[in-house]
């Protein structure tokens, strides 16, 4: 006996979903739903813009964007915590309503819970490889960490895991550096 195929949904049919707080992401077709973020995870993506924000004022070679919609393709589209986008792709990727193709760099806040962990960990990075975005940070509430992956071959993979006292630093951003600790003082 055949199955039915679901249909994949598409970047349009997010535009029907209701305005009930919850964060709607199709990935490939198919939907993710997530509700409105802890304040343990407002504040650290507020330190987290906050850092950038300061360096970025100083070092104007991009901006940070905080939840923004990012459109991959037809069947493709997140909203991730922070994206950053350097100045010289601003006007490529992001000059209309929605960012429309990958961001140098994106940041995630894993919430708890294993669906959470498994769309940021998994479906997200994938999606994020296939697109071409250069660095993806993964900030664990939990253990206070982050994790840092680069695009290697067509694949985001993990170049290293930071923890508190250690120093946070991108190829992508000349002269930036954070201590990890102040990205979850809360």
């Amino acid at each position: 006996m055949r199955r039915p195929v679901e249909p994949l949904l598409t970047v349009a049919d997010l535009d029907s979903m209701p305005e009930d707080g919850n964060r709607y992401e199709i990935i490939e077709g198919e939907l993710f739903v997530s509700r409105s973020p802890s304040l343990r995870h407002q504040r650290v993506s507020g330190n987290l813009f906050g850092t950038f924000a300061f360096f970025l004022r100083d070092n104007p070679i991009g901006e940070i964007i905080a939840t923004p919609g990012v459109i991959f393709s037809e069947h493709s589209a997140v909203i991730p915590d922070l994206v950053y986008i350097s100045r010289a792709r601003r006007e490529e990727i992001a000059a209309g309503r929605h960012i429309i193709g990958a961001p140098d760099l994106v940041i995630e806040i894993v919430s708890p819970g294993l669906e959470n962990e498994q769309r940021d960990r998994l479906a997200k990075r994938q999606l994020y490889a296939k697109y071409g975005v250069k660095e993806y940070w993964l900030a664990l509430l939990e253990a206070r960490a982050i994790e840092v992956y680069t695009l290697r071959e067509e694949s985001l993979k993990l170049h290293r895991t930071l923890e508190e006292q250690d120093e946070l630093t991108s190829v992508l951003l000349p002269g930036f550096s954070c201590k990890v600790a102040s990205i979850f003082k809360t």
